[in-house]
Protein backbone atom coordinates (compact mmCIF):
# COMPACT_ATOMS: atom_id res chain seq x y z
CA UNK A 1 0.00 0.00 0.00
CA UNK A 2 0.90 3.34 -0.83
CA UNK A 3 -0.86 6.98 0.16
CA UNK A 4 1.37 8.87 -1.84
CA UNK A 5 -0.17 11.00 -4.90
CA UNK A 6 -0.05 10.07 -8.21
CA UNK A 7 1.36 12.96 -10.87
CA UNK A 8 0.10 13.56 -13.84
CA UNK A 9 0.63 16.64 -16.54
CA UNK A 10 -0.08 17.86 -19.65
CA UNK A 11 0.46 20.79 -22.04
CA UNK A 12 -3.07 22.06 -20.93
CA UNK A 13 -6.66 21.12 -20.26
CA UNK A 14 -6.00 17.78 -22.49
CA UNK A 15 -4.72 15.64 -19.69
CA UNK A 16 -7.99 16.13 -17.92
CA UNK A 17 -9.23 13.04 -19.95
CA UNK A 18 -6.71 10.71 -18.40
CA UNK A 19 -7.65 12.25 -14.80
CA UNK A 20 -10.95 11.80 -15.32
CA UNK A 21 -10.48 7.85 -16.37
CA UNK A 22 -8.07 7.76 -13.22
CA UNK A 23 -10.40 9.18 -10.76
CA UNK A 24 -12.90 6.37 -11.77
CA UNK A 25 -10.65 3.32 -11.87
CA UNK A 26 -8.77 4.44 -8.35
CA UNK A 27 -11.27 6.68 -6.49
CA UNK A 28 -8.84 6.22 -3.73
CA UNK A 29 -6.04 8.09 -5.23
CA UNK A 30 -5.12 11.77 -4.41
CA UNK A 31 -3.96 12.94 -7.97
CA UNK A 32 -1.78 16.54 -8.56
CA UNK A 33 -2.35 17.74 -12.28
CA UNK A 34 -0.39 20.25 -13.96
CA UNK A 35 -1.30 21.79 -17.07
CA UNK A 36 1.01 24.09 -18.69
CA UNK A 37 -1.43 25.91 -19.95
CA UNK A 38 0.72 29.09 -20.07
CA UNK A 39 3.07 27.00 -23.20
CA UNK A 40 0.36 25.22 -24.70
CA UNK A 41 0.72 23.71 -27.40
CA UNK A 42 3.87 21.62 -27.17
CA UNK A 43 3.41 19.82 -30.81
CA UNK A 44 4.47 22.72 -32.67
CA UNK A 45 7.83 23.20 -30.47
CA UNK A 46 11.54 21.73 -31.10
CA UNK A 47 12.07 18.62 -29.63
CA UNK A 48 14.53 20.44 -27.65
CA UNK A 49 11.93 22.72 -26.09
CA UNK A 50 9.20 20.04 -25.16
CA UNK A 51 11.86 17.97 -23.26
CA UNK A 52 13.15 21.59 -21.64
CA UNK A 53 9.46 22.19 -20.83
CA UNK A 54 8.65 18.32 -19.98
CA UNK A 55 12.07 18.18 -17.38
CA UNK A 56 10.08 21.37 -15.63
CA UNK A 57 6.41 20.03 -15.51
CA UNK A 58 8.35 16.95 -13.86
CA UNK A 59 10.61 18.40 -11.58
CA UNK A 60 7.45 20.16 -10.45
CA UNK A 61 5.43 16.96 -9.69
CA UNK A 62 8.43 15.68 -8.33
CA UNK A 63 8.48 18.33 -5.32
CA UNK A 64 4.95 16.51 -4.08
CA UNK A 65 6.64 13.23 -3.35
CA UNK A 66 4.70 11.51 -5.43
CA UNK A 67 4.23 7.67 -6.12
CA UNK A 68 4.13 7.41 -9.72
CA UNK A 69 3.94 9.75 -12.63
CA UNK A 70 1.91 9.90 -16.00
CA UNK A 71 3.00 11.77 -19.03
CA UNK A 72 -0.55 12.66 -20.19
CA UNK A 73 0.64 14.71 -23.41
CA UNK A 74 1.67 12.31 -26.40
CA UNK A 75 4.31 15.14 -27.49
CA UNK A 76 6.09 15.07 -24.46
CA UNK A 77 6.09 11.20 -24.59
CA UNK A 78 7.31 10.93 -28.35
CA UNK A 79 10.21 13.04 -26.98
CA UNK A 80 10.65 12.83 -23.56
CA UNK A 81 9.92 9.61 -21.80
CA UNK A 82 12.84 7.83 -22.05
CA UNK A 83 14.59 10.69 -20.31
CA UNK A 84 12.62 11.30 -17.22
CA UNK A 85 11.74 7.69 -17.05
CA UNK A 86 15.48 7.35 -16.43
CA UNK A 87 15.82 10.37 -14.32
CA UNK A 88 13.04 9.13 -11.60
CA UNK A 89 13.02 6.50 -9.23
CA UNK A 90 9.42 5.37 -9.49
CA UNK A 91 6.67 4.21 -11.92
CA UNK A 92 6.73 6.81 -15.09
CA UNK A 93 3.90 6.04 -17.86
CA UNK A 94 3.39 7.53 -21.46
CA UNK A 95 0.06 7.51 -23.53
CA UNK A 96 1.38 5.68 -26.35
CA UNK A 97 1.77 2.31 -26.38
CA UNK A 98 -1.19 1.49 -24.60
CA UNK A 99 -3.37 2.88 -26.96
CA UNK A 100 -1.35 1.17 -29.49
CA UNK A 101 -2.26 -2.02 -28.33
CA UNK A 102 -5.50 -1.46 -28.17
CA UNK A 103 -5.72 -0.67 -31.88
CA UNK A 104 -3.72 -3.34 -32.79
CA UNK A 105 -6.31 -5.34 -31.15
CA UNK A 106 -9.63 -3.72 -31.96
CA UNK A 107 -8.95 -3.22 -36.07
CA UNK A 108 -10.66 -6.32 -38.42
CA UNK A 109 -9.73 -4.89 -41.46
CA UNK A 110 -5.58 -4.20 -40.19
CA UNK A 111 -6.13 -0.44 -41.47
CA UNK A 112 -5.30 1.99 -38.63
CA UNK A 113 -5.25 5.80 -38.33
CA UNK A 114 -3.48 7.88 -35.85
CA UNK A 115 -4.24 11.58 -35.19
CA UNK A 116 -1.90 14.02 -33.14
CA UNK A 117 0.48 17.07 -33.24
CA UNK A 118 2.96 17.56 -35.62
CA UNK A 119 5.75 16.79 -33.27
CA UNK A 120 4.22 13.71 -32.15
CA UNK A 121 3.69 12.42 -35.87
CA UNK A 122 7.05 13.46 -36.83
CA UNK A 123 8.32 10.87 -34.74
CA UNK A 124 6.82 8.17 -35.96
CA UNK A 125 6.20 6.47 -32.44
CA UNK A 126 2.77 5.38 -33.22
CA UNK A 127 3.56 3.59 -36.14
CA UNK A 128 5.95 1.66 -34.90
CA UNK A 129 4.64 0.66 -31.76
CA UNK A 130 1.32 -0.17 -33.56
CA UNK A 131 3.64 -2.20 -35.47
CA UNK A 132 5.18 -4.11 -32.72
CA UNK A 133 1.66 -5.16 -31.35
CA UNK A 134 0.51 -6.15 -34.95
CA UNK A 135 3.09 -6.77 -37.91
CA UNK A 136 1.05 -6.96 -40.79
CA UNK A 137 -1.35 -3.75 -39.81
CA UNK A 138 -1.26 -0.65 -42.02
CA UNK A 139 -0.70 2.42 -40.06
CA UNK A 140 -1.76 5.99 -41.55
CA UNK A 141 -0.81 8.92 -39.86
CA UNK A 142 -2.39 12.93 -40.05
CA UNK A 143 -1.03 15.92 -37.98
CA UNK A 144 -4.10 17.78 -36.35
CA UNK A 145 -2.23 20.47 -35.61
CA UNK A 146 -5.76 22.95 -35.13
CA UNK A 147 -6.93 20.44 -32.66
CA UNK A 148 -5.49 21.05 -29.22
CA UNK A 149 -6.61 25.27 -29.93
CA UNK A 150 -9.80 24.47 -30.16
CA UNK A 151 -10.05 22.44 -27.33
CA UNK A 152 -8.24 25.00 -25.51
CA UNK A 153 -10.71 27.60 -26.93
CA UNK A 154 -13.89 25.34 -25.45
CA UNK A 155 -14.61 25.09 -29.30
CA UNK A 156 -15.00 20.98 -28.95
CA UNK A 157 -18.96 20.83 -29.18
CA UNK A 158 -20.25 18.11 -31.84
CA UNK A 159 -21.96 20.98 -33.50
CA UNK A 160 -19.12 23.64 -33.85
CA UNK A 161 -18.72 24.75 -37.34
CA UNK A 162 -15.44 25.25 -36.74
CA UNK A 163 -14.42 22.58 -35.26
CA UNK A 164 -16.60 20.12 -38.00
CA UNK A 165 -14.50 22.11 -40.90
CA UNK A 166 -11.49 21.50 -39.61
CA UNK A 167 -11.84 17.87 -38.77
CA UNK A 168 -13.28 17.33 -42.37
CA UNK A 169 -10.21 18.48 -43.96
CA UNK A 170 -7.50 16.70 -41.82
CA UNK A 171 -9.43 13.49 -41.47
CA UNK A 172 -10.71 13.38 -44.92
CA UNK A 173 -7.33 11.65 -46.04
CA UNK A 174 -7.70 8.84 -43.56
CA UNK A 175 -11.00 7.92 -44.61
CA UNK A 176 -10.02 7.51 -48.01
CA UNK A 177 -7.55 5.08 -46.81
CA UNK A 178 -10.60 3.12 -45.31
CA UNK A 179 -9.47 2.58 -41.21
CA UNK A 180 -11.54 0.73 -39.43
CA UNK A 181 -10.10 2.01 -35.86
CA UNK A 182 -8.39 5.63 -35.21
CA UNK A 183 -6.60 6.31 -32.35
CA UNK A 184 -6.31 9.55 -31.06
CA UNK A 185 -2.90 10.62 -30.29
CA UNK A 186 -3.18 13.56 -28.40
CA UNK A 187 -4.91 13.55 -24.67
CA UNK A 188 -6.59 16.95 -25.59
CA UNK A 189 -8.69 14.80 -28.55
CA UNK A 190 -11.26 12.98 -26.60
CA UNK A 191 -13.06 15.98 -25.72
CA UNK A 192 -13.28 16.43 -29.87
CA UNK A 193 -14.98 12.39 -29.96
CA UNK A 194 -18.07 14.10 -31.25
CA UNK A 195 -16.80 16.03 -33.98
CA UNK A 196 -14.22 13.14 -34.59
CA UNK A 197 -17.12 10.65 -35.05
CA UNK A 198 -19.24 12.61 -37.12
CA UNK A 199 -16.63 12.95 -40.37
CA UNK A 200 -15.25 9.45 -39.81
CA UNK A 201 -18.55 7.54 -39.07
CA UNK A 202 -19.84 5.17 -36.90
CA UNK A 203 -17.84 2.47 -38.45
CA UNK A 204 -14.53 3.54 -37.32
CA UNK A 205 -13.52 2.67 -33.56
CA UNK A 206 -12.19 5.54 -31.97
CA UNK A 207 -8.95 4.47 -29.13
CA UNK A 208 -8.21 6.74 -26.19
CA UNK A 209 -4.93 7.10 -25.42
CA UNK A 210 -5.81 8.44 -22.24
CA UNK A 211 -8.28 6.24 -20.89
CA UNK A 212 -5.92 3.18 -22.57
CA UNK A 213 -3.22 4.45 -20.35
CA UNK A 214 -5.24 4.77 -17.39
CA UNK A 215 -5.75 1.36 -17.13
CA UNK A 216 -2.58 0.40 -18.00
CA UNK A 217 -1.50 2.47 -14.65
CA UNK A 218 -4.25 0.64 -12.61
CA UNK A 219 -3.42 -2.32 -13.34
CA UNK A 220 0.57 -2.05 -12.39
CA UNK A 221 0.12 0.17 -9.23
CA UNK A 222 -2.29 -2.86 -8.14
CA UNK A 223 0.38 -5.42 -9.29
CA UNK A 224 3.50 -3.37 -7.11
CA UNK A 225 1.09 -3.30 -4.24
CA UNK A 226 0.99 0.67 -4.49
CA UNK A 227 -2.78 1.17 -4.04
CA UNK A 228 -3.82 3.85 -1.90
CA UNK A 229 -5.85 2.28 1.41
CA UNK A 230 -7.72 5.52 1.04
CA UNK A 231 -11.37 4.85 0.06
CA UNK A 232 -11.50 8.61 -1.02
CA UNK A 233 -8.91 10.52 -3.09
CA UNK A 234 -8.36 14.11 -4.20
CA UNK A 235 -7.34 16.08 -7.02
CA UNK A 236 -5.86 19.00 -6.83
CA UNK A 237 -5.10 21.19 -10.03
CA UNK A 238 -2.33 23.84 -11.03
CA UNK A 239 -1.54 25.36 -14.35
CA UNK A 240 0.93 28.13 -15.34
CA UNK A 241 -1.54 30.51 -17.39
CA UNK A 242 -5.31 31.90 -15.85
CA UNK A 243 -6.94 29.45 -13.11
CA UNK A 244 -9.84 30.80 -14.28
CA UNK A 245 -10.49 29.76 -17.97
CA UNK A 246 -9.19 26.34 -16.90
CA UNK A 247 -11.59 25.87 -14.34
CA UNK A 248 -14.51 26.98 -16.37
CA UNK A 249 -13.33 24.45 -19.49
CA UNK A 250 -12.50 21.76 -17.38
CA UNK A 251 -15.36 22.06 -15.35
CA UNK A 252 -17.67 21.32 -18.43
CA UNK A 253 -15.70 18.67 -19.25
CA UNK A 254 -15.25 17.20 -15.78
CA UNK A 255 -19.03 17.48 -15.09
CA UNK A 256 -17.65 18.51 -11.73
CA UNK A 257 -17.17 22.31 -10.55
CA UNK A 258 -13.36 22.95 -10.39
CA UNK A 259 -13.88 26.83 -9.61
CA UNK A 260 -11.17 27.39 -6.34
CA UNK A 261 -9.66 24.35 -6.75
CA UNK A 262 -7.22 25.65 -9.42
CA UNK A 263 -3.80 26.83 -8.65
CA UNK A 264 -1.53 29.33 -11.27
CA UNK A 265 1.89 28.83 -10.21
CA UNK A 266 5.33 29.17 -12.41
CA UNK A 267 7.67 26.68 -13.35
CA UNK A 268 10.57 29.28 -14.90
Amino acid sequence: MDARPIGVFDSGLGGLTTVKKLSQLLPGEDIIYLGDTGRVPYGSRSRETIIKYSLQDASFLAGFDIKAMVIACNTACSSAFEILRDSYNMPVFEVITAPAKAAAATTKNGRVGVIGTAATMRSGVYEAAVKDANPSASVFSVPCPLFVPLVENGRFGDDDIAALSIAEDYLKPLRERDIDTLILGCTHYPLLRGVISKVVGPGVTLIDSGAETAKLVFEDLQRRDMLSPSGRGSIKYFVTDSAEGFSQLASIFLESDVCGMVEQITLE
